[in-house]
């Protein structure tokens, strides 16, 4: 697959064939459905908590005696079935997270960028350098139409590139090693640099 390349004036800076082994598969939404719940799941905090029958604070005295009241046999008030009484089995502290074959989490990654690829979504561009001024860059990217984009650079991020992108809206910069299958269907243009493109095998795919 032939594509052009840009610079971020806009300027044709010539053209690069896409290898497709990474860039043209057909998208299984099985599969990244599977890898972006991986993700999504081992990013959850899982710090919910409620307080059992033995947490909550009250006192251990026999609220009413046991026989002669007419109503219900009960010791504690710290029972579930009072007001303000503990939880019976609710949520506790515990890692959401599950484990995916590695095999699995890189096919991920080369259908996320195969998808973008097929819908025409990806772009890319010469490098990603810039003066270090936001104001340039946020006129660079509104000349190029990008609304919501993530640019994936190399093995590292250019300095002023990352700061200029900072205080820009819908953009996003991450290096090489950093491209997920979650971020990159989030946003609707994909981004690379030539640097990116002789990788033929993702560094990590996740």
């Amino acid at each position: 697959m032939k594509i052009d390349v840009i610079k971020l004036d806009g300027k044709k800076a010539g053209s690069v064939e896409l290898v497709d082994d990474v860039f043209g598969l057909e998208p299984r939404a099985d599969i990244l459905h599977r890898v972006v719940r991986w993700q999504r799941n081992g990013a959850q905090a899982g710090t919910h908590k409620v307080k059992t029958r033995r947490e909550v604070s009250y006192s251990t005295k026999k609220i009413y005696r046991q026989k002669g009241t007419g109503g219900a046999r009960h010791g504690s008030r710290r029972a579930p079935i009072f007001r303000k009484g503990g939880i019976y089995k609710g949520p506790t502290p515990r890692s959401h997270a599950f484990d995916l074959p590695k095999k699995v989490r890189r096919l991920g990654l080369k259908l996320a960028l195969s998808a973008k690829a097929k819908s025409g979504s990806i772009v890319v561009i010469d490098q990603a350098q810039s003066s270090g001024k936001t104001a340039d860059l946020a006129k660079q990217v509104k000349n190029l139409g990008w609304k919501r984009a993530l640019v994936i650079d190399g093995s590292s991020v250019n300095d002023t590139f990352a700061k200029a992108v900072q205080n820009i809206e819908g953009l996003d910069v991450l290096p090489s090693i950093g491209a997920n299958v979650y971020d990159i269907l989030k946003r609707d243009t994909l981004v690379i640099t030539l640097s990116l493109i002789h990788i033929s095998e993702p560094t990590r795919p996740y």
